[in-house]
């Protein structure tokens, strides 16, 4: 089947967006182009400033191989566009015509001062749909604020719960908040297209990556409404109902798991299976070894004996590895999971089984490369990757010609002209 066959089974397939975002925003834009959607990147001539963000392949620093680019602009087409010239500007409002949404991450005011914002817009195409994605939004006495992802996890509160309690709270180690952001602006992008097939009308869409952050931290108040404690940094420790805290994370031969020391009626036979076997290796102490699991309850629970549990488990799983611990977790049933590192992902056979990792052809780097696939899959429409990300202007005479109707000596001109 041909790639624009696949992409007419596509579920947003009908739709077209235009993606104006930089690194903060472009992992909206990846999620629709995941599901069919025709979401054009708009870089300025020369190419999008996030091109210069590594990795990169085989560690060569250039603009058509950062492996960030490829990832997150992946089944999206790209054409050049300098939206600060007066020409640039009025080709954009002639392609806004013939789409459904455009996605912006400038800050805020940039496209109103370019009569670019969504009444401006509105007036061209009244079913059009923007979508802004910055680090406070467009409201608020912040919204002005330079936002990097350190700042907005700060902010957003998320970072007050990372990290070890003796220690000031850390940043999550891969930058998170615009992923979030971006998430959160692909759900608001298809609950406004749903809201136009019943109106008829566009509307304009902010995006808080502070709010995003923020949103993620709502698990907190099912925390208290269960167990009445507030939530604070513990590191690899958890708290209980009583306040006792316990530590679920623990090192082993060949890296971490995680592990819960629980009882009563649904865990007692996993844990004396598990102390069987610390037995049998010599390494169970008298403490655990007469433990009554069956009356063992998180509520009743004391910091010392949570100290001791920690110590003789510690002990035990430094002498096994991830998937015996997980093996013999899977087979009685413990509470015991590995944390697994990329490479283990990568390796995982759920993953294999389930199809997760794909192969996409890169013709320019005479290479394939194994990207992620797709969260979710359909029963009746494919999830495919149709195309790779763009090259830099790789889909400009395409568009710009063919489904824009302009002539190859316009395109000429606006390429000589530095507009494209």
């Amino acid at each position: 089947m041909e790639k624009e066959e696949i992409a007419q089974k596509l579920l947003l397939s009908q739709y077209r967006a235009l993606d104006l975002t930089d690194e903060k925003g472009m992992m909206c834009g990846k999620i629709l182009a995941d599901l069919g959607m025709d979401v054009i990147k708009v870089e300025l001539p020369g190419g999008d400033p996030a091109r210069n963000i590594g990795p990169f392949y085989h560690g060569i620093p250039d603009p058509e191989k950062s492996l960030f680019w490829l990832a997150l602009n992946l089944n999206k087409r790209g054409i050049t566009l300098n939206l600060n010239t007066e020409d640039g500007r009025q080709i954009f409002k002639q392609l806004t015509q013939k789409v459904d949404l455009v996605i912006e991450s400038f800050p805020v005011g940039f496209l109103e001062r370019r009569g670019l914002g969504y009444s401006d817009l509105n007036r061209v195409n009244h079913q059009i749909i923007l979508t802004s994605i910055t680090g406070f939004g467009q409201t608020g006495p912040y919204k002005e604020f330079k936002a990097p992802d350190i700042v907005c996890m700060a902010l957003g509160g998320e970072m007050n719960l990372t990290g070890d309690p003796d220690y000031p709270p850390l940043r999550i180690g891969v930058p998170q908040a615009y992923f979030h952001a971006g998430g959160e602006a692909a759900i608001a992008c298809l609950g406004a297209l749903w809201h136009r097939e019943m109106t008829g009308e566009g509307q304009a869409i902010d995006v808080s990556a502070q709010d995003s952050v923020a949103w993620l931290g709502f698990y907190n108040q099912s925390v208290w409404d269960l167990s009445r404690l507030i939530m604070t940094r513990l590191g690899a420790q958890r708290a209980a109902g009583s306040g006792v805290k316990f530590r679920f994370l623990f090192p082993c031969a060949d890296g971490f798991v995680s592990f819960l020391a629980l009882g009563g009626e649904t865990r007692a036979e996993a844990q004396k299976k598990l102390v069987e076997w610390m037995d049998k290796e010599g390494l169970a102490d008298d403490f655990i070894r007469n433990f009554d699991w069956a009356e063992h309850s998180a509520l009743k629970a004391t910091d010392e004996l949570s100290e001791k549990m920690t110590q003789v488990f510690k002990k035990f799983f430094l002498t096994k590895t991830k998937k015996e611990l997980f093996d013999f977790a899977l087979q009685y049933g413990c509470l015991l999971a590995p944390i697994n590192t990329a490479e283990d992902i990568l390796a995982s056979e759920h993953f294999q089984a389930r199809g997760f990792w794909i192969e996409v052809d890169h013709p320019e780097l005479n290479a394939k490369i194994t990207y992620p696939g797709f969260p979710y899959s359909f029963s009746e429409v494919p999830c495919k990757v149709i195309r790779r990300a763009p090259l830099v202007g790789e889909h400009n005479l395409e568009i710009y010609g063919r489904e824009f109707d302009f002539s190859r000596d316009e395109i000429i001109t606006f390429k000589s002209g530095g507009i494209i």
